[in-house]
């Protein structure tokens, strides 16, 4: 039986889009239960975007949670094999704290996680993905696009002490006064500091700002950060409807991601839908020796592209308690086939908003 596309709201019409993607790519669906043992999360709160996790006692006495996250499920249940590459998409609700409303909320997430052995061009397809992730969801997307071991090549053998965490909240919020002033601070050459403003204030198409950032600086180390990093970008190309975006501030997570890390908008959302990156240090704090990077769609957030009729249906239908049911089915099928929805009632509900009313038998109102 074939769905109807009209019926659908635009989270759904994103997951099965989204799942037909990933499956073409060779992604299996990861299936998990609303579960896990919290002993998961406890032991690796670091990597959760909140410590707060809903706890209770299951019947056999083991301290469960409702699961905040499904990455770290993924990993758990993931194998290392040399030579072999691990893809798994999945379509999972999470258990967090809200932060408008600091109240725990049930967030809808679809998404996927490539673990194994990874090469260049699993960095590529994932990135590939996550900017089709985008294109499926709404045209004129951008997927910025950081790599953390250009920040971290940029910040080695540098004083900055607890600055570290000072400068790094500079690079995020783009402010290169800050950045400047800290460098300042802490002692710090004028050719580092040169390319620390570079780095801060750089955004736009990677070929431009990477070639840019490339004649801010002589130190080998950022040198080959920056060559790995343009290597992969020029390998993704262009896709369709998304603009690809090099932004350095992608910084506030370098305590779960290590290299490439990324997020997406689409119009009519003022916040990222889509965010991601490479966490090989929660690979390694596991006990895996596999890499592995992917991302998660937000779907709760897709809300706002949800356009809202100005009607329930189109058709509200009258009957009265004598009609015949026969007469009923018949008229509720014929209108059906006309591509109209219908509303069967005895009388007009008060909220229901129609287009029009149609009465069947004698008596009714």
């Amino acid at each position: 039986m074939s769905i109807d596309s009209t019926l659908l709201k635009s989270e759904e019409k994103v997951i099965l889009k989204l799942r037909g993607l990933y499956r073409k790519y060779g992604y299996t669906h990861f299936k998990m239960s609303k579960f896990e043992e919290y002993d998961l999360y406890a032991t690796n709160k670091e990597f959760l975007v909140s410590d707060s996790v809903i706890t209770f006692t299951d019947t056999s006495g083991k301290l469960m949670a409702l699961k905040p996250d499904v990455t770290l499920s993924i990993v758990k249940n993931s194998a290392d094999v040399t030579g072999l590459v691990n893809r798994f998409y999945y379509n999972e609700n999470v258990y967090r704290i809200s932060d408008k409303t600091h109240h725990y909320k049930e967030i809808m997430q679809t998404g996927l996680e490539c673990i194994g052995d990874l090469t260049p061009y699993h960095f590529c397809e994932v990135v590939r993905l996550a900017a089709m992730s985008l294109g499926a969801i709404s045209e004129g997307s951008v997927l910025n696009v950081s790599h953390l071991g250009v920040i971290s090549a940029a910040l080695d053998g540098q004083e900055f002490g607890v600055g570290r965490g000072e400068l790094l909240s500079c690079i995020e919020n783009k402010n290169t006064g800050g950045v400047r002033a800290l460098c300042e601070q802490y002692d710090i050459g004028p050719a580092r500091t040169a390319f620390l403003e570079a780095l801060t204030a750089a955004y736009g198409e990677p070929k431009e700002v990477l070639a840019t950032l490339r004649t801010k600086t002589k130190e080998k180390k950022i040198l080959a950060a920056l060559e790995e990093f343009e290597s992969i970008l020029a390998l993704c190309g262009e896709i369709d409807g998304v603009r690809l975006s090099v932004d350095f501030s992608l910084v506030s997570d370098m305590n779960y991601y290590n290299g490439l890390t990324f997020c997406g908008y689409v119009k009519d959302v003022p916040t990222s839908v889509l965010r991601g990156g490479q966490y090989d240090k929660l690979m390694e704090k596991m006990g895996k020796t596999s890499r592995a990077i992917g991302f998660a769609v937000y779907l709760d957030l897709l809300e706002r592209l949800e356009k809202k009729s100005e009607y329930d249906v189109d058709v509200l239908l009258l009957v009265s308690e004598s009609t015949p049911t026969d007469a009923i089915l018949k008229e509720t099928a014929a209108l059906i086939a006309e591509g109209k929805t219908v509303s069967v009632q005895t009388r007009t509900p008060e909220k229901l908003r129609y287009k029009q009313t149609k009465t069947l038998g004698k008596e009714s109102l």
